[in-house]
């Protein structure tokens, strides 16, 4: 949590001027319902919302030193922000994992409340086995318990060596994030969002089986992900904990060309050829039930939430979005033999149908 506080101070200056909030509900990967409605926030809401992210990542987190109360402290804000985390977005399993720690941060004294105190009950039992432990005489130390007490003081002594190159990578003001320093990748870096989009673009990917792409009567149609923003009027989805990789990774590949993201164009090639994996990967293949398209082509958009009341939210939009440009020329199967060759790529064969 340290970590991931500390690279956002150091990193985007919409961290440190307190605006990052006007920007994440929209730009982070995959938007859920919630996102929608936050983003449209006042200002200040959205001020205080950075003001407390700081203050949870980078002082919350040294309440577990300071003694009983602040460490339960600790372990109530933290789970109340990644409650937030999920109920405002689809970070996957992430904010789960992180509530797991904190849980340790309660107490018998703390818990207590929970369960019935009169006799008989779990919590007198409890009390019972424990004075009756307390009275019987310490246990010799076998072997075996010797041994697990070394594994332990070896383990506790391990981890400590491989932390020390973590602690340095904190305290560094080149801090780097989400990396690992031993191969063993039992202590590593975290942070996350250290930068922040200003705006939301989007790869659509879509297919044509016109026989000439350049034709002006082509019809393209629009592939669309499980997930990620594409057909303005589905609402956001909600999937947390799950966690869709490729909606995600279609998300970082609209930050950049197709060039640095060659996995899009092998994408585009199993798409040609109805390719029975990847439509698993999708929401909506508009060539599932017929041949496969003769073209594959990918254009780059803006996306901007829909304001609420407004015309294209009367119309049933969540989104709106203006074509910057193409992302990947029209390509055909043919186009891409050579393209799968290079690169010793398996050559998708085009889904065979039945005759009628």
């Amino acid at each position: 949590m340290l970590g991931a506080g500390l690279i956002k101070i150091r990193g985007d200056q919409c961290w440190r001027d307190l605006t990052c909030m006007d920007f994440h509900y929209e730009t982070q990967p995959v938007p859920n319902p919630m996102a929608y409605f936050l983003h449209h926030s006042p200002w200040w809401v959205h001020r205080f919302e950075t003001l407390s992210n700081h203050f949870l990542e980078l002082v919350v987190p040294f309440f577990v030193f300071l003694g009983r109360r602040m460490c339960v402290l600790h372990g109530a804000l933290q789970i109340l922000f990644q409650v937030v985390l999920i109920v405002s977005g689809n970070l996957s399993f992430l904010n789960w994992l992180t509530i797991v720690p904190s849980v340790a941060c309660f107490d018998d004294a703390t818990l207590g409340f929970l369960f019935p105190s009169g006799p008989g009950s779990l919590k007198d039992q409890v009390r019972k086995m424990q004075k009756e432990g307390a009275r019987e005489a310490r246990p010799v130390l076998t072997y075996g318990c010797m041994m697990r007490q070394a594994a332990n003081l070896a383990l506790g002594v391990l981890v400590a060596w491989l932390s020390i190159p973590v602690v340095l990578n904190l305290l560094s003001p080149k801090q780097v994030m989400n990396s690992s320093f031993n191969p063993l990748r039992i202590v590593n870096t975290y942070g996350a969002f250290g930068s922040i989009t200003k705006e939301r673009t989007e790869v659509i990917l879509q297919g044509t089986a016109s026989p000439n792409a350049s034709a002006p009567d082509a019809v393209w149609e629009d592939y669309e992900f499980k997930c990620k923003p594409g057909d303005l009027r589905r609402r956001p989805c909600l999937i947390s904990p799950y966690h869709h990789r490729l909606d995600w990774l279609m998300w970082f590949a609209a930050f950049q060309t197709y060039e640095h993201n060659e996995w899009v164009i092998h994408l585009a090639g199993k798409l040609l050829a109805n390719d029975a994996e990847v439509q698993s990967l999708l929401a909506l293949n508009p060539f599932a039930d017929r041949a496969p398209p003769r073209w594959v082509r990918a254009e780059h958009y803006r996306y901007k939430f829909s304001r609420p009341g407004g015309l294209h939210a009367a119309d049933g939009k969540w989104w709106i979005r203006k074509r910057i440009g193409p992302y990947f020329p029209p390509l055909s199967l043919r186009d891409l033999k050579g393209y799968f060759r290079s690169r010793e790529w398996p050559y998708p064969e085009p889904e065979k149908r039945a005759q009628k």
